[in-house]
């Protein structure tokens, strides 16, 4: 049956007087462009019959786009910036939160989401917003409508939630929870891939000429690099340095596998980089960037190969590249540069020599340490 008015009365639920330029657009969008560009004249004159012209502008604005999706042409921004112009379609970045895909929404998202496009229909219907400036790219229309929403999102809802810290707090869990998983699924693959190997020991006396030399790196009058960095990452700000040297080591390791702090507020000290980054936050977005998979690929492989294995930043690159021939890994170039800044606080910590190469502290260590930055806090360490 082809699209007429009626039927997008039908599936907006309400009649075709009070239907939206929202409620049109979506409607043709759920078939083939070519169709939709077919029924539109007819949409048209009924709604004019049913006492809702809309206006020239969105007729016009609709068959452009229409012909655009037909031959291919439009971008999905394109398609996007089209349905925010119905003044009703909420804009897919407010603030800090983005909307999720439609099949992707949770039922509290689309909850809040519909509040919301029930909000710019009331705004709309009192004359407040002008859909024919915002398809016309009226900059100043653009930035209130804008405005408004984001206002809405921080405004507390009857019920006294916030929909901005609603949605953000859910996807927040959400990644928490995945995040969890992927590290509980790493650390039983990288448990069992160590368990085919022999023990690892200690090498006692090369843990306590390291430690000595960290806890004097960690001391406070010492050079910014490495102790500020290490102490962020570890978790270690105002606290007292653990005085058992496994212990000293494994938390400074461990931390560079998964940071625990952020990085003391410096402004001005130091170099930037062209984003305004100092090395110190230049280095905590490359570890932060490394994943459960690179971990696991080259703690595995250090693991295997043992004292004297080259662990510069190229080979830990080549390490997660050869660790799954099924993975596809595309960003061997970017993974070396991230890993630049493990290994120049690997060899801070004696795990791997001035050749860039594995120690037997960084045999044992290494490994253990990964283990211990994906066990849960609760468990006993």
């Amino acid at each position: 049956m082809s699209l007429d008015a009626q039927a997008i009365a039908a599936s907006a639920g309400r009649p075709p007087e009070a239907l939206t330029r929202r409620d049109v657009a979506h409607a043709l969008l759920r078939i083939r462009a070519a169709e939709a560009s077919a029924a539109l004249p007819d949409i048209r004159r009924q709604l004019i019959a049913a006492g809702n012209p809309l206006s020239a502008p969105f007729w016009d604005g609709t068959a452009l786009m229409l012909r655009k999706i037909a031959d291919n042409s439009a971008l999905v921004a394109d398609v996007q910036r089209w349905l925010e112009a119905t003044g009703t379609e909420p804009a897919q970045i407010i603030g800090m939160l983005v909307w999720d895909d439609v099949a992707e929404r949770s039922e509290l998202q689309q909850e809040i989401y519909e509040l919301l496009v029930a909000h710019l229909e009331e705004l709309l219907a009192a004359g407040q917003i002008d859909p024919d400036a915002l398809a016309a790219g009226d900059a100043a229309a653009l930035r209130e409508h804008r405005r408004r929403q984001e206002e809405w999102m921080m405004a507390p809802l009857p019920d006294g939630r916030v929909p901005m810290w609603t949605v953000i707090d859910e996807s927040d869990d959400e990644f928490l929870a995945e995040w969890a998983e992927a590290e509980a699924d790493a650390l039983a693959e990288l448990l069992d891939n160590l368990s085919e190997l022999a023990g690892r020991p200690v090498p006692g006396r090369d843990l306590q000429t390291a430690s000595e030399h960290l806890r004097t790196v960690l001391t406070d009058g010492q050079p910014a690099w490495p102790r500020e960095l290490l102490t962020a990452c570890a978790g270690l700000g105002g606290a007292e340095l653990p005085a058992d040297d496994a212990e000293l080591w494994l938390r400074l390791a461990a931390g560079i596998v998964a940071p625990a702090d952020e990085l003391p507020d410096a402004p001005g000290s130091g170099l930037l980089d062209a984003d305004g980054l100092t090395e110190d936050e230049q280095a905590m977005v490359a570890l932060c960037a490394l994943d459960h998979y690179d971990w696991l690929a080259v703690s595995t492989a250090l693991a295997r190969g043992g004292p004297g294995t080259a662990a510069s930043a190229t080979a830990l690159a080549r390490y997660v590249s050869e660790y799954d021939p099924e993975e596809v890994d595309d960003q061997a170039d970017a993974a070396a540069g991230m890993f630049l800044h493990v290994v120049a606080l690997w060899r801070v910590l004696g795990a791997v020599d001035d050749e860039e190469r594995l120690t037997p502290l960084g045999w044992w260590g290494i490994p253990t340490a990964v283990q211990l930055a994906w066990e849960p806090d609760d468990q006993e360490q």
